[in-house]
């Protein structure tokens, strides 16, 4: 595999695992009172349980995404990409 390659499988490993720990961990925290602030989250985009739709008679089309983004998750990508760059500088 190429350099470029690596390093991009490298990022998107470290983004995702920023992600998915930011999420497990607002989610523990959400009911401690002095770490609630860290399952503080919005939402952005076109709402899934009313999405646009596009009638075309033979069939319908319908758009919905929604992007919840949260301050763990936000502090976690921080430190994963942090990390990425002290890791991933030889590849």
């Amino acid at each position: 595999m190429g350099q470029g390659i690596k390093r991009t499988i490298a990022f998107l490993f470290f983004l995702l695992a920023g992600i998915v720990l930011g999420t497990v961990i607002a989610r523990l925290c959400a009911d401690v009172p002095f770490l609630s602030w860290l399952a503080y989250s919005m939402s952005v985009g076109l709402d899934t349980g009313s999405p646009l739709v596009l009638d075309l008679i033979v069939f319908k089309l319908a758009f919905g995404f929604t992007l919840t983004v949260n301050t763990a998750q936000i502090i976690c990508i921080i430190i994963a990409l942090v990390i990425y760059n002290k890791t991933c500088k030889g590849l």
